[in-house]
Parts: C-alpha cells; structure tokens; sequence
C-alpha cells in the first residue's frame, strides 16, 4: 500500500483547502424600469418586469 513518507504539515494543507470553504456573494443588480434592487437574472419583485417585458402583472397601489 502507498503510505506517505511525511505527515502533511499544517500550512500545506490549509494552504490547500483555503478556497474551498468559501462563499461568493450574490449580484444584486439595479431595476431599469422601477431601480429596485434585485437577484440577477430573476423577475423585480417590485415591478414584475425581466428584460423588459412584463412577467408578473402587478396591481398599481
């Protein structure tokens, strides 16, 4: 069996894992009918517009 000669020290395998635990955080973008912010690439929650058409109808308060 392959057996490692050394034992890996700490900073060799921190160094290793260091990108694997973190988090990106989500795009929000800017609304261009209401300039409400929402996800990318999701429908305004606000307006119920996505790229430019109506989705959702939203009833005017």
């Amino acid at each position: 069996m392959a057996v490692p000669k050394r034992k890996v020290s700490s900073a060799r395998k921190n160094k290793r894992r260091s990108n694997v635990w973190k988090l990106t955080k989500p795009e929000i973008v800017k609304c261009p009918k209401c300039g409400e912010y929402n996800l990318n690439h999701r429908v305004c929650s606000a307006c119920g517009y996505y790229n430019g058409k109506e989705v959702i109808a939203k009833s005017e308060d």
